[in-house]
């Protein structure tokens, strides 16, 4: 798998005019390249044959991918993990999976088993390289105390909230603490009674004794270890103290053997510390390489957010279809492939960029187009009656299972008197440019015949539309006139007497802002939720193909859009279908006007 740099946009998604950035757009919104351009070298691996050719590290590449399981994985873990993986596989490296699993409080076992399905699902597969941070905690320990007998570390007594005071500022230095200067021996004997469980939660720290004036915040003592009487998923009741991440993680890889650890830009500032650390130590140091984490437009991708969001009920769990988890949008219908695929068009950077998500959805567009056999369905039914077709006849009309794919053959679908059509599809006084069906005109039924609306069947109290009556030429029979009248309008139907109906679920995007990740303007990001992310309509009559439809089977309904039935709540009686995507492709249309 190749990633791509990408290139300076030549223009903005969100200022296509030329307008002067708001400050609301500070953060770039790329031009994407399209598939030809991702396989263009990028920083990473540059630097990965660099090292290659100078023979470092013997010429290995190892890399790991290492989630803390508090939570579930998102879309931008994906990047990740199709970079780290992915780099691995390029240069015959390994990568491990290795949990970050240092603060009990936060992590389940159940965070751990959906991070594995997540990956095995894009299609990567660590092996028997299966590790976790706590697998280290006896090291870890070991480690703690030689930079205590080294004079390197020390333990405080100062409460949280004091660290924070005494630790400054970005522009005033911090203070040393009044503990700072305690004997090695004084040192050994407290961090051994925190290690016995003698002290309670938060009364006393371990802390590196580094640099309380560096101008970088995370070199001003930073805690190493933290009293926590927590029971914990793998090593349960062994430990009361517990490593903080940024002592455990450097360590954690040098362990490992890790040649190249790839992190994420917010970690940059971090290196000088997990340098320290492991120089203190004299032990194998990995190199830390940053790149720039994705910023995907109308989500949230914060895994604080993302956890507020499934604990206030706003979504379903965190396998809700509208949640940017993997877990999510693998129920909602998208592909391994198309994810993957996502992944190496944005390639990797070290500037910050919002990335539209119509990039994601057409790259499961084009995915689903290939695969999804198309069926008819109906999402809001009009009932049409061909008044001049005969009571009680039924035939099989063939069509066509994918255009794009002929290898997928054919299908029947019934065709009768009754049937059913979108109730947007006609319009009783339509405007100038509405080309479907309308009191006297002509339209094409697909697969099927011409039809023609002769009477408009009203509801007496209401005045609503609640049939069609028609007739049908019988000499159209495949949607063709031997005469060569053509018609302007092709519309998807299905044959009342033999439909099978369905749950129908519609998403939309879960947040009405492209930039909903940043609060801004005093609101709490929750108060830009789309109150329309979700439509269910029940009872839709679908063509009798999709009878018994497969939980996990994709399909186009034709002129509606993509559909999955559903991994959890579809059942053989009862079928739930999500959309995954509508068939408007915007991206496919902004690529369109950038090449003009």
């Amino acid at each position: 798998m190749i990633f791509g740099l990408c290139p300076v946009p030549s223009r903005e998604l969100h200022n296509a005019e030329g307008r002067k950035k708001s400050k609301r757009e500070a953060k770039d919104t790329l031009d994407m390249p399209d598939k030809r351009s991702s396989v263009s070298q990028n920083f990473i691996k540059n630097i990965i044959e660099e090292d290659l050719r100078a023979n470092k590290n013997e010429g290995r590449v190892h890399t790991r991918f290492p989630p803390e399981p508090n939570g579930y994985l998102h879309i931008g873990h994906a990047k990740s993990i199709c970079l780290n993986f992915g780099l691995a596989q390029e240069y015959n490296g390994l990568c491990n999976l290795r949990f970050d699993d240092t603060n009990p409080t936060k992590e389940e076992e159940e965070f751990v088993e959906s991070i594995k399905e997540d990956i095995r699902w894009l299609g990567f597969d660590w092996e028997e390289r299966e590790y976790y941070a706590s697998d280290y905690f006896d090291q870890l320990y070991d480690w703690a105390i030689r930079l205590i007998k080294d004079g390197k570390a020390y333990v405080d007594h100062l409460s949280a909230e004091q660290i924070r005071e005494y630790r400054g500022t970005l522009t005033d230095p911090g203070r040393e603490s009044p503990y700072r200067n305690r004997t090695v021996k004084e040192n050994l004997d407290l961090f051994g009674r925190m290690k016995a469980g003698e002290f309670p939660d938060g009364a006393c720290v371990l802390r590196a004794k580094i640099d309380m004036a560096s101008p970088n915040l995370n070199m001003r003592d930073p805690v190493m270890y933290r009293v926590l009487h927590a029971t914990h998923h793998r090593t349960g009741d062994k430990w009361r103290i517990y490593p903080t991440y940024d002592f455990a993680h450097g360590q954690s890889d040098s362990i490992e053997g890790i040649t190249h650890s790839i992190c994420t830009l917010e970690f940059e500032d971090h290196r000088p510390l997990y340098d320290w650390f492991i120089d203190q130590l004299g032990i194998h140091h990995p190199q830390q390489i940053e790149f720039a984490r994705l910023n995907l437009s109308y989500t949230v991708l914060s895994k604080r957010k993302l956890l507020a969001l499934v604990e206030e009920g706003h979504v379903d769990g965190w396998d809700d279809p509208r949640m940017p988890t993997l877990s999510g949008l693998r129920r909602r219908g998208y592909t391994p492939e198309a994810v993957r695929d996502f992944c190496e068009r944005i390639g990797v950077a070290k500037r910050e960029s919002l990335v539209d998500i119509s990039l994601l959805e057409h790259c499961l567009r084009e995915d689903l187009n290939r695969r999804a056999p198309r069926v008819m369905g109906i999402l809001r039914p009009l009932r049409v009656v061909i008044t001049n077709y005969p009571e009680g006849r039924v035939e099989e009309l063939d069509a066509l299972n994918n255009p794009e794919n002929p290898e997928m053959g054919t299908r029947k679908v019934p065709f009768s008197r009754y049937l059913y059509i979108e109730r947007d599809d006609f319009m009783e006084d339509p405007p100038k440019k509405f080309y479907r069906l309308a009191p006297g005109r002509e339209v094409r039924l697909r697969y099927a015949y011409f039809i023609r609306c002769v009477d408009v069947v009203k509801d007496h109290k209401s005045g609503e539309i609640i049939e069609l009556h028609c007739t049908y030429d019988p000499e159209t029979r495949g949607g063709w006139a031997p005469d060569g009248r053509k018609v302007k309008s092709t519309l998807h139907w299905v044959s009342e007497g033999q439909a099978i109906r369905a749950e129908v679920r519609l998403y939309d995007h879960l947040f009405l802002r492209p930039d909903s990740d940043e609060e801004k303007d005093g609101l709490d990001f929750k108060a830009h939720l789309n109150p329309d992310s979700l439509e269910v309509l029940v009872s839709c009559p679908l063509e009798p193909s999709l009878a018994g439809a497969s939980p996990g089977s994709h399909y186009q309904f034709e002129r509606l859009g993509y559909f999955y039935v559903d991994t959890k709540d579809s059942s053989p009686d009862r079928p739930v279908f999500n959309r995954t995507a509508t068939l408007r492709d915007t991206w496919a249309k902004i690529r369109s006007r950038g090449s003009r």
